[in-house]
This record gives structure tokens, C-alpha cells and sequence, in this order.
């Protein structure tokens, strides 16, 4: 079955609240809530909430970018079967796009100014490295989503770069338990593009974009998803095992959703995988926080 779609009208708050993409922005808030709870600090409350919040932006940076730069290049198509685009479906004009992505940028780069002071000039350098990152997926003259690079983008962005940094902020020590948490939310949010990337397989193909799926095709990336599944539950295990203690196993109390995804992903084509798409970025914000209680108790 096809999806009803009631579009914003253009130009509005509604337009603008579709091209931010809020259902992708529990990916951005994993990676955070797990580094907070390894971090443990003593009053981490503003803190936290800053670095959450820079989290965020940048995703909608991402988000942004991704809207105007494919429409601009045409790989954005009438058959597209993904959520509506601003752009390709006339909502917003590149240039009030342009001027969002000014905008989010400037008040991530506000925010990363006071995370500088928090965390020093290393943050520098790991803020300036997610804003790029951020902005090349779909942008620049080699963009990585296009190039094939996403998938290892987004682990390292989302997994150990957010994990590690919001630790280091938080003045926690990175311990070989924190390096191996950290790929917990980088294997679940890589499977938001794993999803993304099969469900616009053939437009992609039309368009030039060397995703995996293009490159290996859907089998290999419907294999890819039940093993960063795999992966990220292992991760979990072995930290309980690390700490002696059963709690931060928590997150295999999910493994049946896991596997109820996975079958959707193997027998499901097409528009019906945006909502498989949502709840994987669920699943990664709902194992994170399952792991972060469960390493909180142990």
C-alpha cells in the first residue's frame, strides 16, 4: 500500500520541521546518553544537556544538507520512495535551505565555543571533524554518501567520535570498556543508513550514487544489518562479562525487536521500509539507554 502524505504548506514552520527529519534525531542522542552514563560524573547536568544538544544540531546539519545538495544534484527523483523532501517537492527554495543550514551551523559552532571551554582545544578539533563530516555526506566535491563511505562515517561519527568526546568532556578517563561501548551506537545507527540505503536501491542506480547496496547490491546489505546487529549485542555481553556483572547484558532484552526488524528488512521493499527506518534509530536510542542503566547498576 501506498503512504498518505499531508504536506506542510510551503514556506512554513511545518516545511522547515519536515527538512530537519525529527524521527532520524534519536540517532544523535544515543552515542550521548550511553557517554554520559560511562562518564558518571558528579553534576554533569548543563554539561550533558550542551553536548546532547550539539549532538542534535549537527544531525540537522546533516539532515539539511542532505535535503539541498541531492536536490541540487538530481539525485533526488520523482520516484523517490524515501520521506518527503523539502526541496524536491518545492516546500522550501535552496536558498531559505541555504539559509536553515547557515543558521544550524552557526549555532552549532555558538555551542561548540562554550564545549571548547569546557573540554579545551582538542574539542576544537573534534567539533570542526563532525561539522564537516556533517556537511560532507552529501556535500563537497567527494561526498561520502554518494562515494560509498557512509556506512563507515557514520560508525565512527556516531560510535566512538560521539561516545569518546562526550566522555572526555564529562573529565572521565577513556578505559578500554569506554572505547568498546562506544561501538555500540555506531553499529545501530549505521543500520539507519543500511535501511536507507536498500529502500532507495534502483533510484540510486539511476542517480550515481555508489552506496553499498549499489556497489554489492541488497543482499549483501540486508547481511550487513543482522551483523552490526550481531556486533553491537556481542559488545553488550562482553562489557558484562568485563564488569562481572549481568546488568550491562540489559540490552538483549530487545534482541527479539532486533530480529523482528531484521525480517522486515529481508522481506520488505519500498515506502514500507521508512518505518523500518524509524524504528532502527529507536532501537539504537533504546539499546543505548538500556546499556547506560545496566552499566550504571553494575
Amino acid at each position: 500500500m501506498s503512504e498518505t502524505r499531508t504536506l506542510p504548506v510551503p514556506g512554513s514552520v511545518g516545511a522547515y520541521w519536515l527538512a530537519i527529519r525529527p524521527r532520524t534525531l534519536p540517532a544523535s542522542l544515543a552515542p550521548v546518553v550511553l557517554g554520559v552514563s560511562l562518564a558518571r560524573p558528579s553534576l554533569a547536568g548543563a554539561s550533558a544537556i550542551a553536548i546532547a544538544l550539539g549532538a542534535v544540531l549537527l544531525q540537522i546539519v546533516s539532515n539539511l544538507a542532505n535535503d539541498l545538495f541531492d536536490f541540487e544534484r538530481g539525485r533526488d527523483t520523482a520516484q523517490r520512495l524515501g520521506p518527503p523532501r523539502a526541496a524536491q517537492l518545492g516546500l522550501l527554495s535552496p536558498t531559505q535551505l541555504r539559509w536553515a543550514l547557515l543558521l544550524t551551523s552557526a549555532l552549532a559552532l555558538l555551542l561548540g565555543s562554550y564545549l571548547v571551554a569546557l573540554g579545551g582545544w582538542l574539542i576544537v578539533g573534534v567539533g570542526l571533524s563532525s561539522l564537516l563530516a556533517a556537511l560532507a555526506y552529501t556535500a563537497g566535491p567527494y561526498p561520502l554518501g554518494p562515494k560509498g563511505l557512509g556506512d563507515l562515517f557514520a560508525f565512527l561519527f556516531f560510535g566512538p567520535v560521539a561516545v569518546l568526546g562526550t566522555v572526555y568532556l564529562l573529565s572521565a578517563p577513556l578505559s578500554g570498556q569506554v572505547w568498546l561501548a562506544s561501538a555500540v551506537p555506531g553499529l545501530l545507527v549505521t543500520n539507519i543508513l543500511v535501511v536507507n540505503n536498500l529502500r532507495d536501491h534502483a533510484e540510486d542506480q539511476q542517480t550515481g550514487k555508489q552506496t553499498l547496496a549499489v556497489r554489492f547490491g541488497p543482499s549483501w546489505v540486508i547481511g550487513e544489518y543482522g551483523l552490526l546487529l550481531l556486533l553491537a549485542m556481542l559488545a553488550c555481553v562482553a562489557l558484562a562479562f568485563w564488569r562481572h556483572s549481568a546488568w550491562p547484558s540489559l540490552p538483549l532484552l530487545l534482541v527479539p525487536r532486533g530480529i523482528q526488524l531484521w525480517a522486515s528488512v529481508r522481506t520488505q521493499r519500498g515506502r514500507p521500509l521508512n518505518r523500518v527506518l524509524a524504528s532502527t534509530a529507536a532501537l539504537a536510542l533504546l539499546v543505548s539507554g538500556l546499556l547506560s542503566l545496566g552499566l550504571w547498576l553494575s
